[in-house]
Order: structure tokens, then C-alpha cells, then sequence
């Protein structure tokens, strides 16, 4: 049936409240995404398919709501608009087009899409997504409806009435709701049932109808002469088709003026026309009761008076219940009562806007936004009665009354004066409230401060609240009888199974406060947990047990029980109160000694006490302090169903707060903490917490993870392999800035595994798992995130757009490279260019096992030297049984096609554009910075030659060929110098390349020659540059930089450099030590241990030992490890040393007769070569070479004896003596200087096979030489030193060494620039490649 309603509205008032509501949802990011989340779960699974378009939708209006740039917000909004228009409607797509209006300014067309929800799903609008605006414009059009529910429940409810034999008349006694409903028949209660099913069916009916009626108001707005009736509400049939016909607009105009006062509606001033009074009977006590107490339960008693008077004792529940039922017959419940209550019901949607609002943004757990004084104090107050509620400061903690007599003890906490009398007198030596022990038992004098301003309060409402109740027990009752009106219909039957236990749980809540056996009170605690259970968080319940002295009545039983039952069960209580009232985890923290009970229980074994841990949010450093490592681990291990089921997971608890202490503690301490955390067995456990239901729990999950694979980068490998990325990316939309950037980091360095191919099924992974674009998504944070963050972001960005073609043109490819390229130049935030810089790197996409970038290895084995590369592999242990890299074809072609591919995009965008930010990077102070430009910049000039010539090379080398230049002139590392030639090379290739770098020609030979020995590379650069001249003169000069004079000791007879230092043997004996600084030497130590001349000196590989021998028939051992250098070992040879040379095992030494002998390290001694007199020699893996008087050459094998012939010898001719007077030995080639017999002095053979491969032409007679990489250097009679080039075999320059008299030794030092000479008239001179 249908009925009229008188009311009309207007648009200006549909338009108010639809703008206010969409205009709170705009500006509520939590409630807005929770409100998403709701549409999301409505969507059927048939339509599965629109999550991604209409998530899509939501991401652009989300990125419009948090930009300030016009253009953006534009941008995302009709991006919004035409994916929801181009797709069917729903709850969804209508609640976001109303949002997307609202933003563009269309009021109307806002309305009319929030409306469009009540058509489309009427229970869900009003319920989940608008409960207000259906109490603004669609409640005051359905009063008929709602009349007519209640008359239909009251008509039920009449019927169970009689059954029970109730009088109307007389006033209510709440009774047990088990009593009630085991009277009630199966009929009756179907009928209830049918009753609510059919109620709100016709609520749905309504919504769609006057969503219509309101649509063509808004619509005909523009009219001011058009006039929209309203429609007629819908009444559903309810009896075999029986109408019910009732004057509703009578109904409703009372029902108008129902609860109303000032103007306002108030369910709870109309709840009740009669009022209960109270009065009491003797107390047994030498004070009356001011708080609960194990006493025989007392019940009320209705008088015909209408007062509630206790006069009868009963020992047990049963006798309770046998005295209800006697007397139940002679009492009815009130029919005004039933048909108040769902008129409060109607009522309470007409609260003031402020507190509705307050209600829609309440979390689950959120406490109650009225205190249980205000529920007690409006209850009591009839209609017309003003009365007020006291300050909670002038209420006694323990009585709950207004104080009469207030003390304040030691702690700070003040007590009505009998209460806490009453307390001491019972044995107690503490305060109720804080436990604190106190120091004397003698209560101080009044506060009358306190108490004046109570009389003050009092006189200026005299309505005030302030009877004091004798009896706690009466007024435990009183409260335990206050509810809070339901919104719900259903509330009847709950309601009434809620008063039915409330006697027991009073007297439960009584035992466990005041028992003095611990057996009691424990069972209280089980008896409480049922209840809590079975009353499915009441408020009442929760309102009773979360009083201070309950809570320290929990608080007791943990610091006393040792029953593992009764532990658990309290501390579900207490978690399950502390996560719904604040007060609770106030007054579990106020005292340090509870907190450390909680945690004690906990390491003890306790492992669900984490979840009150959690709620009493402790601080980082607690935490820390708490030492509660092992137990949180342990229940992470545990499995779910062996634990108690809370309001958190323990497991939950455990890793947020391992998440708290990893992201706000110090750096050791969070380190530590990831490595225990890999180390243990729960690694597994909580990568699953990837996908618990817990958006919070997956984030600290993250975090967690995060740090493991920044102290530990094998352990990615693992979390790649079994986590479940999807639910990580559904938490991103509603995560903080802070817990997003969290998220991309740990995206970003899970990306940096070794395996190339599956590096790329990872990305694949994020870029299409979840209902979302993960690339728009990431897109719309990287154009909000703060400067730091972006880097990491558009790293991410890039790799996951470049999985695609990397030709075709990207939005999020341009904004990435973009994003990189600004971070990097902007000095006002170095951080951010260390990032970016570090980000362009490890884009390269080469990583060892740990997740360590390879780029700079990799470059390095580019340029020939393979050791950085092959050390990293070694330590990931990552060779083979022969010692080889392992080389997987088909790995290593995904890595050159990423390689490639990236190379391409970075170095393409904007024509090179990259190049300049890395030169600008290059001249930073930070080294971080500029190491990492370093590298990216080489990589990508070497990706240049590899890639096809688009003539951004040499937009690359006017960019970075100075700085290149300038690394390779005065780096100090030498592997900087060595990726600096790898750039120029890649330059050089060029023609125009090779004319750019001619002007910069002596430095980089300078660096060529400096590094030719340990590069490949320079070497070939070398040959390279070389190629094509006619003289080497401008390659290869030398500058003579210091002289010294050391005459008074003779002849200069040997000479060694070593490091930084050089070694000269005098033929007086003497040993010095020089070392040169600037253009000076300067002598260290000066020694003289050998009794004459010292002919030779060397020094082994292994640098810590300089051997000398001598004419005086020793050879000694020198330390040379520290600064000073000291004799450690003498040998005495028997015979002179004309000249020595060592290794590791033995002496070699050319006595003054004929042969060679060998000297062993253990003493022994040989003598070989005996039918030769030999002139000079040289020492070389294990063989010997022989210069002899007769001009013959030989070599022997020291281990087999035999003997080689490299040239034969010559008779002397007319006297004269042709001997071979200086011999080297040289890659394989041995260099003989002798007399110029066939017209070469100097000849060259090989030491393979004794073939001349070349000579040297000098005309200077040679006494010693040098060899070096590419020259051979020849000290003549005379003082003069000739260079000559040791491939083109033509000399090069002839040094002066400024005195007549012979060069006697020579030696150049380990780079081979310096070449140090002494004379036989006792100079030393040192000539350097200038």
C-alpha cells in the first residue's frame, strides 16, 4: 500500500547536503579509500572484468585530488570521466562521477550521480557509503514507514506479553532474555523475522522512489514555476494480504513532535515517561560499600508504589531464578517501553549534523564518542527535566558519585573519603588506581579546594546529578541497564540476550576486583571472556570492563596466576578493550611494572600477550629496550591455529612491531636485527605476510624485507622466488608518501637479481599483476613524490616501461629519463643527485648475486682487466671446477639485449641531453656523485660504439672530453685513469674524434705510458697513436730530474729501485737509501756492513727483503719491510761476488774464477759452468743466462743441468778480449751487449730458440742496460745513456749524463718512468718521462 507525506524539498537543500557530503569524502583520503574499498566488494564476480578500468578511474581522480597543478588535474579528470562513461553504470562508477562533478564544479550533476546510488543498490548507500545524507533527505519522507514498523513489531511483542501474563500497566523489571525468548514460539519469532525482511525491502522501495522524485527536482531547478509533488510512500502488505489502514499523517505529526525539544530531536529524552527510584537497606559493614564486593547477590523488588526496594538474600542463581518466576505473573513489561524504543530509533537519526559526521569517520575499534556518565545521566532525565552531568574530576573513581568528602593521597589520585577508608580497612596498603604503594596509611585532611569548587558546581545547577547511591551493587545495576539506542530493528533480541547475562558478568567483574582467593578471581576472568564472546563487543560490556579498577583487576591476575588458560584469556580481554578505548592502554601504561608484567609473560611463553604489546603502542626505543627479539620470532614461527583467536593476529603484532623497530631504530641495531631476521627460520614466514589480509602487515612486511636485502642481497633471491607481489601492489593506493616510497624500494631492489631473464619475469610481474596500472600508478606518484624519492621511482618506471618497445614513443619513459635527468642537475639536493646518479648506473642491469651493481667490473674488463670482475665473481662463488667464469650463452644474450636497449633509450632522449647532466655530475665535491656519474657516463660513451651511429657521440664528446682528460692526468686510482682511457678509445675511433684529442696528445700519452704495463688497453692505444709517424722523438723524451753527489763513497757498482725508494751500493762498501722528493734526493739511512765494495743488489717480488753481495765474500739479507732498513741474515760465500741474482729457493753469484755457483737458502753450495770465466748474468724462472769473456752466451736449466747454447764464442783475436758485458732478459727475449765484432753491439735474441730476431747499431761501448715495455736504454763508457725503440729498433735519444766517466749500473722503477743511473766517479742521476 502507499500513504502521502506532506513534506517537499527543495534543490538549494538537496543540492546542501549532497555538496557537503561529497565535499567531507574530498577532503577524508582514509574514509574516501574506504569507501572505495566497499564499492570494490559490491562489484559482482560477473563483472569481474571492470575492477581495472574502474580502479584505473579511481587512480586518476586520486591523482587529481592530491596535485596542485591545474593542468594535471584537468588532465586526470576527464581521464576519470570518459573511462566511467564508456562503461555500464554501477555503484561505483556513480559514486566516483560524483567526485569527478563535484571537482569540475557541476553541483548538480554530482547530486545527481550520488543519487543515482540509491536506485542502483538502495541498502548499500544508505548503510555503507551515506548514512547521512539518507538521514537528511530521505528519513523525514519515511516516517509513515517506520510508524508502521513498529506498530507491526509491538504487535508481535503483545502477543508474547500476554502469553507470559504481563499487565500493560504496570512498569518493567529487566529480566533475563533467555526467559523471554524461551516462552516466545517458533511462529512468533518467524514473524519477527519476516517482519525485518519485509521492512527493509520497503526501505529499498523508498530510496529508489524519492531518489527519483529528488532527481527530477535538481532537474526542474531552472524552472521556478515547476512544482514536483513528492511521491506516496510505499507501505508493504504483511498479513495474507491484509492492508493496514492507518491515519499516517496523524501518526507522523506526532511522531514529529516525539523527543523534540528545542527545536531538535532527542531519542533519549523521549525514552521513558516514568521515572525508577531507589532506595536502600542496612549495610552490615561498618561503612556502607562505595565499590563492588563479594556479598550475596541482592535482587530488586517492584512495590505497587512503583519504588525498587532490596529485601531478599539468595545465595545462588538458581534461587534468583525460582524467585523470578514466582513472582513474574504479578508484573508486565510496559507496552510505552517497546513502542519507545524504536521511536529513539527513528529519533537518533536526527542527532545534530556534527555528531553524525563524527560517527562516519570512526574507525571499527574507534571508542565511543559518549561517555558512560552521559548515557547514565541522559537515561535518568525525563522530558522537560534539565539536568547535567558532573565534571569527571568531581567524581569518585571507586564510587562513580560525586565526591562528599574527597582526600587526595601520595599518587595524585583523589578518593571519596569512606570508599578508600573502606579500602585500607580491608588489608589494602596501596592506591586502587596506580598500585602504587603508599608510604602511610593515615588518610590527610580534606581537599576543600576541591570541594568548594563541587559546591560551586552544585549551586549553579541545582538539576545536577549528584545523589550519592549507598548500595554500589544497586547502582552497578542501574548502569548495567543503560543502553544506547540501536539503529537496528534486530537490537530487540540481542538487547534482550545482553540483559540476561549482565547479573552474572556483574558478579563476575565483582569477584575478579574484590576476591581475595586467586582461584576466584581467575575463574571470574573465564567467565568474562565468555561473555564478551558470546555478547559479540557489546557496548555496555565494553563500557563495564573498561573501568580503571577492571582493568587492574586483569592487571592482577597476570602479575599472580600462573594458569596458562586464564593468562591467555586475560590478555584477550585486555587487548580486545585496549583496541576499542583509549582509556584502557592509559591505564595499563600509567605504571612502567605493568608493562614489564606484559612483556615478561610474553618472553616467558605468552606469545599471544604481543597483540596488547602491540596496542599499547610502545615507543621504538622500548621496544629496543625490551629485548624481545626471540619471542616475537618465535611466534612468527608458530603456526595461526595453535594461537588464540584475537583481534590481531599474533603473528601480525609481531611483525609490525619488528617493523617499527627496523625503520625508526639506529643503523646498528636495524642491521642486526635483518640479519637475525635472515638467519632464523621465519624468513618464509614473513615473506607470507606479503599477502595477509592486513594492509599495515604487509607493509611492515616490506620494510622488513627491504632491510634483510640491504644487509644481506642474497636473500632477494629468495623473497623473488616465493613472494606474492600482487596484494604488495593493492597496498599502494592507500599507503602514506612514506609507506609508497617504502613499497618502490623494495620493488627496486628486488629487481636486482643476477639472472637476467629472471630479473625481467619479476618486472613483467609488477607491471601487470594487481587490479591497477602499475605504470600510471607509479607515474601519478613519481609527478607528487618528493625530490628524493623520485630517482628510485623513475628507475623503476623506466625498466618497467622499457619491457615493451623501446622505439616507440612512452609518456612514462619521457617523465622518467626527464625526472632523472632534473634530479641530477639540481645541486640544492645532493642526496637526490646521488640517487639519480646511482639509479643511471645499476640501469645497466648487470648484478652480482648480493644485488651489487657490475657495472664499473665489467667496464673494467672491457679495458682488459679482468680482476675487479672475476674477484666479485669469485666471492659470489660463482666459477666452476676449473676456475672459469661460468658462461651461460643464453643469459648473457639477455643481458646484452637489456644492455642494449636501455643504453639506446637513455642516450637517444633529447639528442644526448643525459651527457651534460653526467658532465655537470663530474664536477661535484661529493666523490659519491661523482664516481657514480663517472661510471654511467663511460658505460654509455661505450654503448655508443655499439650502438648505431645517430651522431651522439659527438654530442657526448664535447661534453665530457675535457673531464675525461683530466681523470686520466691526475686521477689518483688507477682504475679511474683506466675507464677514463675506455671513453677516450671510444672517442678515438672516430675521425673527428681522433682530430678532437690531438691537441690534448701529451697527456694522454703521458697516461698511455704510465699504464701501458698493467692495460692492455693503453697498450694498444699506445701502438695505436705511434702508428704513422716518422720519428717518436715527440712520444718518448726524457728530463732529467735530480743529480747527487756521492763521490766520497767510490763508484755507484749497483742499483735498485724499489717503490718509493732507491737503493745504491758503493764500492767503499757502503749501502744507501734514498728517496726522492721534488727535484731532490734525499738520503734516508746510510749503511756500511760489507768491509768492501758491494757489486750488486736486488730485491725479490715480494718486497720485504733487499739481498747484497760483495767483494768481502758475503752476501746478506736485508729487511726493508719498515721504514729503516736492518741486516737479518749474513751468508759467507767463500769467494767474492762479482755479481748476484736470487729467487725464493737460492743465490746465484759469479765468483772470481771460473762457473757460476749456486748457493741454497739451507746452506748448500754447487758450482756449475766450470770451463767458462763469465762476465755477467741473469736469473729467470728457474734458468740462468750466462755473458761470458769469450763473448759466448748460454743458458741453463737449474733443475735438469742442461745446458744451452745461445751464442758461441770467439777466440781471442791479437790479445784482445771480446766479453759480454751486460745481459737482460725481457718477454721472452734475451738482450746481450758485447764488441762490435760482425757491426752490432747490441743483439737480440729468443729465448725459445736461440734466434737473433734484431739488433741495436750504437757505436758507444755499452757497460750495463735497462729494458723496458717499449725501450731499451744502454749506459755507455763516457757518461752517455742511449734510449732506443724496441720495435722499430732506432734510437730515440741520447742522454748526458754531464761527467766523463762510465755509467756503471742503471734500474727503472715498477711504472717504468724513472730511469736511475750511477757513474763510476759516484753520481746518481734520475731521468723521467717528461
Amino acid at each position: 500500500m502507499t500513504t502521502t507525506t506532506t513534506t517537499t524539498t527543495t534543490a538549494s537543500e538537496i543540492l546542501l547536503h549532497s555538496t557537503t557530503f561529497i565535499s567531507e569524502i574530498v577532503a577524508q583520503p582514509h574514509l574516501r579509500h574506504s569507501l572505495y574499498s566497499t564499492l570494490r566488494l559490491k562489484i559482482p564476480t560477473s563483472y569481474q572484468t571492470t575492477h581495472k578500468p574502474l580502479n584505473l578511474a579511481a587512480e586518476s581522480l586520486e591523482n587529481a585530488i592530491s596535485t596542485t597543478n591545474p593542468s594535471i588535474q584537468s588532465s586526470s579528470l576527464r581521464l576519470a570521466k570518459k573511462i566511467l562513461l564508456s562503461h555500464p553504470q554501477n555503484p561505483f562508477s556513480s559514486f566516483l562521477l560524483s567526485l569527478i562533478h563535484h571537482l569540475c564544479n557541476q553541483p548538480i550533476d554530482a547530486s545527481l550521480c550520488l543519487l543515482r546510488l540509491y536506485s542502483l543498490d538502495p541498502s548499500l548507500a544508505r548503510s555503507e557509503i551515506s548514512p547521512v545524507l539518507f538521514e537528511d533527505l530521505f528519513l523525514v519522507h519515511l516516517l509513515p514507514a517506520l510508524q508502521w514498523h513498529n506498530e507491526q513489531k509491538s504487535s508481535i511483542l503483545k502477543s508474547l506479553s500476554m502469553k507470559l501474563g504481563y499487565d500493560s500497566d504496570e512498569i518493567a523489571v529487566v529480566v533475563r532474555g533467555t526467559k523471554s525468548l524461551s516462552k516466545m514460539s517458533g511462529n512468533q519469532a518467524s514473524g519477527l523475522k519476516e517482519l525485518e525482511r519485509n521492512y527493509l525491502e520497503v526501505l529499498d522501495e523508498n530510496c529508489r522512489v524519492f531518489a527519483n522524485y529528488f532527481k527530477d527536482v535538481l532537474e526542474a531547478s531552472d524552472d521556478q514555476n515547476a512544482f514536483i509533488s513528492p511521491p506516496l510512500v510505499v507501505i508493504e502488505t504483511v498479513k495474507d494480504g491484509d492492508v493496514l489502514d492507518h491515519n499516517y499523517e496523524d501518526e507522523q505529526m506526532k511522531s514529529d513532535q516525539l523527543g523534540k525539544q528545542n527545536g531538535r530531536y532527542n531519542p533519549i529524552w523521549a525514552e521513558r515517561e516514568k521515572s525508577i527510584e531507589f532506595y536502600t537497606g542496612t549495610s552490615k559493614s561498618k561503612y556502607p560499600p562505595f565499590y563492588p564486593q563479594r556479598v550475596s547477590l541482592r535482587t530488586a523488588k517492584i512495590q505497587n508504589s512503583g519504588k525498587l526496594t532490596t529485601s531478599t538474600d539468595f545465595n545462588s542463581d538458581s534461587e534468583v531464578e525460582s524467585w523470578l518466576d514466582e513472582n513474574l505473573a504479578n508484573y508486565t513489561s510496559s507496552e510505552s517501553d517497546a513502542e519507545t524504543e524504536p521511536q529513539n530509533t527513528i529519533m537518533a537519526m536526527f542527532e545534530p549534523r556534527q555528531s553524525r559526521n563524527h560517527k562516519l569517520k570512526q574507525p571499527i575499534f574507534a571508542e565511543s564518542s559518549r561517555s558512560p556518565e552521559h548515557i547514565m545521566a541522559d537515561t535518568d532525565n525525563p522530558p522537560g527535566s534539565v539536568k547535567h552531568t558532573p565534571p569527571k574530576d568531581f567524581v569518585c573513581p571507586i564510587t562513580s558519585n560525586v565526591f562528599d568528602d574527597p582526600v587526595t593521597l601520595e599518587t595524585g589520585q583523589t578518593y571519596e573519603r569512606k570508599a578508600i577508608q573502606e579500602w585500607i580497612d580491608r588489608g589494602n596498603s596501596t592506591c586502587p588506581i596506580t598500585r602504587q604503594k603508599l608510604h602511610s596509611i593515615q588518610l590527610p585532611k580534606t581537599n576543600y579546594v576541591l570541594k568548594r569548587l563541587i559546591g560551586s558546581w552544585q549551586e549553579q545547577n541545582p538539576g545536577s546529578l549528584s545523589c550519592q547511591y549507598e548500595n554500589p551493587q544497586l547502582e552497578s545495576e542501574l548502569k548495567s541497564k543503560t543502553t544506547i539506542p540501536s539503529t537496528s530493528p534486530n537490537s530487540v533480541i540481542s538487547q534482550a540476550t545482553i540483559d540476561g547475562t549482565i547479573t552474572e558478568l556483574r558478579l563476575a567483574i565483582t569477584n575478579l576486583c574484590m576476591s581475595e582467593i586467586l582461584k576466584e578471581s581467575e575463574m571470574a576472568v573465564l567467565q568474562i571472556e565468555r561473555f564478551w564472546q558470546e555478547a559479540n563487543m557489546e557496548l555496555d560490556i565494553q563500557t563495564m570492563l573498561s573501568k580503571p579498577p577492571v582493568i587492574n583487576g586483569f592487571v592482577e591476575i597476570l602479575f599472580n596466576s600462573v594458569d596458562t588458560r586464564v593468562l591467555e584469556a586475560t590478555v584477550f580481554l585486555l587487548s580486545e578493550l585496549g583496541s576499542g578505548d583509549k582509556s584502557v592502554i592509559q591505564t595499563l601504561t600509567r605504571v612502567e611494572s605493568d608493562v614489564e608484567c606484559i612483556v615478561a609473560l610474553f618472553k616467558k611463553g605468552l606469545l599471544e600477550a604481543v597483540v596488547l604489546l602491540y596496542i599499547l603502542r610502545p615507543s621504538t626505543v622500548t621496544l629496543v629496550e625490551m629485548d624481545m627479539m626471540e619471542s616475537l620470532l618465535a611466534v612468527i614461527k608458530q603456526e595461526e591455529e595453535d594461537l588464540h583467536q584475537m583481534c590481531l593476529k599474533p603473528k601480525a603484532a609481531s611483525v609490525l612491531l619488528l617493523g617499527q623497530i627496523i625503520r625508526n631504530s639506529e643503523e646498528s641495531i636495524a642491521s642486526s636485527v635483518a640479519s637475525t631476521i635472515f638467519s632464523s627460520k621465519v624468513f618464509d614466514s614473513i615473506i607470507g605476510s606479503l599477502e595477509a589480509e592486513l594492509t599495515e602487515e604487509r607493509i611492515a612486511a616490506v620494510g622488513i624485507l627491504l632491510r634483510c636485502m640491504q644487509e644481506d642481497g642474497k636473500c632477494r633471491n629468495t623473497i623473488a622466488d616465493k613472494a606474492e607481489l600482487a596484494p604488495v601492489m593493492e597496498s599502494f593506493l592507500g599507503a602514506s608518501d612514506g609507506e609508497r616510497f617504502e613499497i618502490v624500494c623494495f620493488l627496486s631492489e628486488l629487481v636486482k637479481l643476477k639472472s637476467r631473464t629472471f630479473n625481467e619475469q619479476v618486472l613483467h610481474i609488477i607491471k601487470d599483476e594487481g587490479t591497477f596500472s602499475t605504470l600510471h600508478t607509479l607515474l601519478v606518484y613519481l609527478q607528487t613524490a618528493n625530490q628524493e624519492q623520485c630517482p628510485v621511482v623513475a628507475g623503476l618506471l623506466l625498466q618497467l616501461d622499457l619491457l615493451g618497445e623501446p622505439r616507440k614513443m612512452s609518456i612514462y619513459r619521457e617523465e622518467a629519463i626527464d625526472t632523472l635527468i632534473a634530479c641530477l642537475r639540481n645541486s640544492e639536493f645532493p642526496a637526490a643527485q646521488i640517487a639519480a646518479a646511482e639509479t643511471i648506473k645499476s640501469l645497466q642491469g648487470r648484478f652480482t648475486a648480493s644485488g651489487k651493481s657490475l657495472t664499473r667490473a665489467i667496464l673494467l674488463k672491457h679495458a682488459g682487466i679482468g680482476k675487479s670482475y672475476t674477484n666479485l665473481t669469485r666471492m659470489e662463488q660463482n666459477i666452476n671446477n676449473s676456475g672459469e667464469i661460468e658462461d651461460n650463452s643464453e643469459e648473457e644474450r639477455a643481458v646484452v639485449h637489456w644492455e642494449r636497449k636501455m643504453a639506446f633509450v637513455l642516450v637517444s632522449h633529447d639528442f644526448g641531453l643525459l651527457f651534460e647532466a653526467l658532465a655537470e655530475g663530474l664536477g661535484s665535491r661529493y666523490a659519491e656523485l661523482f664516481s657514480a656519474c663517472f661510471e654511467s657516463a663511460t658505460w654509455l660513451i661505450y654503448m655508443l660504439t655499439l650502438l648505431p651511429d645517430t651522431g651522439i657521440l659527438g654530442a657526448a664528446r664535447s661534453c665530457l672530453l675535457k673531464r675525461l682528460i683530466s681523470i686520466l692526468r691526475s686521477a689518483k686510482d688507477m682504475e679511474d685513469r683506466v675507464l677514463s682511457l675506455l671513453a677516450l678509445n671510444s672517442f678515438m675511433r672516430d675521425p673527428e674524434g681522433l682530430h678532437a684529442i690531438t691537441p690534448h696528445m701529451k697527456d694522454i700519452m703521458k697516461g698511455l705510458r704510465e699504464l701501458r704495463k698493467s692495460c692492455p688497453l693503453a697498450f694498444e692505444m699506445l701502438k695505436i697513436l705511434s702508428e704513422g709517424h716518422d720519428t717518436t722523438t715527440d712520444f718518448w723524451n726524457h728530463k732529467e730530474l735530480v743529480q747527487v753527489d756521492s763521490s766520497g763513497n767510490g763508484e755507484v757498482m749497483s742499483i735498485v729501485c724499489f717503490r718509493d725508494r732507491i737503493f745504491s751500493g758503493h764500492s767503499d762498501g757502503t749501502i744507501k737509501v734514498w728517496t726522492g722528493r721534488g727535484s731532490i734526493l734525499h738520503l734516508v739511512q746510510e749503511v756500511r756492513e760489507h768491509t768492501k765494495a758491494v757489486t750488486s743488489l736486488a730485491v725479490l717480488q715480494s718486497g720485504d727483503k733487499l739481498y747484497s753481495g760483495s767483494l768481502d765474500k758475503t752476501a746478506r739479507v736485508w729487511s726493508i719491510g719498515n721504514e729503516s732498513m736492518h741486516c737479518v741474515q749474513v751468508h759467507d760465500m767463500k769467494d767474492q761476488i762479482q755479481n748476484l741474482a736470487v729467487s725464493n729457493s737460492m743465490l746465484c753469484f759469479i765468483p772470481q774464477g771460473a762457473g757460476i755457483k749456486v748457493h741454497s737458502w739451507n746452506g748448500g753450495t754447487k758450482l756449475l759452468y766450470s770451463n767458462k770465466y763469465v762476465k755477467c748474468m741473469a736469473l729467470v724462472q728457474g734458468k740462468v743466462y750466462c755473458g761470458c769473456h769469450d763473448n759466448s752466451i748460454q743458458e741453463i736449466d737449474l733443475a735438469t743441468g742442461t745446458l744451452g747454447n745461445i751464442q758461441s764464442g770467439y777466440r781471442k783475436l791479437l790479445g784482445k778480449v771480446h766479453s759480454v758485458h751486460a745481459l737482460q732478459v725481457h718477454n721472452g727475449l734475451v738482450y746481450s751487449a758485447s764488441s762490435a765484432l760482425d757491426g752490432a753491439i747490441v743483439k737480440i735474441w729468443s729465448a725459445s730458440n736461440y734466434g737473433i730476431v734484431g739488433s741495436l747499431s750504437t757505436t758507444q761501448e755499452v757497460r750495463t742496460m735497462a729494458v723496458s715495455s717499449e725501450l731499451v736504454y744502454l749506459g755507455c763508457k763516457g757518461g752517455i745513456v742511449e734510449i732506443w725503440d724496441q720495435k722499430k729498433q732506432t734510437k730515440i735519444e741520447t742522454l748526458q749524463t754531464g761527467t766523463s766517466g762510465k755509467v756503471k749500473s742503471m734500474d727503472l722503477d715498477e711504472n717504468e718512468e724513472i730511469l736511475v743511473i750511477g757513474t763510476s766517479d759516484g753520481r746518481i742521476q734520475a731521468w723521467g718521462l717528461s
